[in-house]
């Protein structure tokens, strides 16, 4: 499974130099990514990232900044090379409405990535992700004193205890499940409308390997005995701060017992009867740009036509024995 490339240099180097996102603020190239209760400004297809220029005296001084990074030469599709891009955090009871204008929307990741460019979804996670973690750590875990933003939003330090607190990734293992006949088992969480399926996930313990996460996880949530897991990639994904490990695993069982606590229905799918039941709205699964979506179709050995797309000129993948 490929391993999409870095869009941003997040510039690991020279963000944590004092004035480091001053002076990139001074820079009129910079551009300001708009963020507020999980949400960003998009318009047509795309994140709308504004000129600072525009909105210059619009913003709350104390506003929430992060730098996020400057693009990449050739990894975005509308910013030209070497853009760095700013997060502004509103809080979330700020009026936005200023900011909404015909055309213009709040939307969040989940509903934007169907349509988001490959390049704006990474960036859309790294914002969410790093606004998520500071909005839960704006008090020392130690003392409960207000912490300070430094690196550039990229720390926050205890001025009484001088403790250093980072962005917090916590790693979860998400697993393609394959029988012993070939097929798939996806299952509906209590979560989700009734006809969802996807890959079972779930966060690894402490002093727990990835490896032993899946076997545990599966065995929990769906009652199946694996026997073999093979790595097939990761994926970041901010809800809240997790970093999902992707395993292809194997299992001889041929039952799934559903926990009745997260997973209301385990299914087992053949390749053609997956493509049926998606086709016809029998079932839905994961969206395009995540790893749950991209390992079924690993399995599949194709894309996936989504409901409602047209048939014609599409490449049919048969049943494997």
């Amino acid at each position: 499974m490929p391993s999409p490339e870095a869009v941003l240099d997040r510039d690991c180097d020279r963000r944590t130099a004092s004035g480091y996102l001053d002076a990139v603020q001074a820079r009129p190239s910079h551009r300001i990514m708009i963020f507020q209760r999980g949400k960003t400004l998009v318009r047509g297809n795309a994140i709308l990232f504004f000129d600072p220029t525009k909105v210059a005296g619009q913003l709350p001084a104390d506003v929430l900044t992060v730098y996020l990074g400057k693009t990449l030469p050739g990894h975005h599709p509308h910013l030209p090379d070497g853009t760095d891009l700013v997060l502004k955090v509103l809080e979330d009871d700020a009026d936005s409405s200023a900011w909404i204008s015909q055309g213009t929307s709040l939307a969040g990741y989940r509903e934007a990535a169907a349509w988001l460019s490959g390049a704006d979804a990474a960036i859309f996670l790294q914002a969410q992700a790093v606004a998520n973690w500071h909005q839960t750590h704006q008090f020392c875990p130690r003392c409960g004193s207000a912490t300070e933003l430094l690196w550039a939003g990229w720390k926050r330090r205890c001025p009484l205890d001088a403790s250093e607190h980072f962005p917090r990734t916590d790693p979860a293992v998400i697993v393609a499940i394959v029988g012993g006949d070939d097929r798939i088992l996806l299952a509906s969480n209590f979560a989700w409308e009734p006809n969802r399926y996807s890959t079972v996930a779930g966060f690894v313990e402490a002093g727990e390997s990835a490896e032993q996460a899946a076997v545990r996880e599966i065995l929990e949530e769906v009652g199946v005995h694996l026997h073999a897991t093979h790595y097939v990639g990761s994926q970041a994904w901010p809800f809240p701060r997790s970093l999902m490990l992707g395993f292809l695993a194997h299992t001889a069982d041929v039952t799934a017992v559903p926990d009745n606590v997260e997973v209301r229905e385990a299914r087992w799918f053949s390749r053609s009867e997956l493509q049926a039941a998606v086709l016809s709205g029998e079932a839905v699964i994961s969206q395009r740009l995540s790893i749950a979506r991209a390992m079924i179709e690993h399995w599949y050995g194709g894309r996936i036509r989504d409901y409602g797309e047209a048939a014609e000129g599409a490449t049919s993948v048969g049943e494997k024995s």
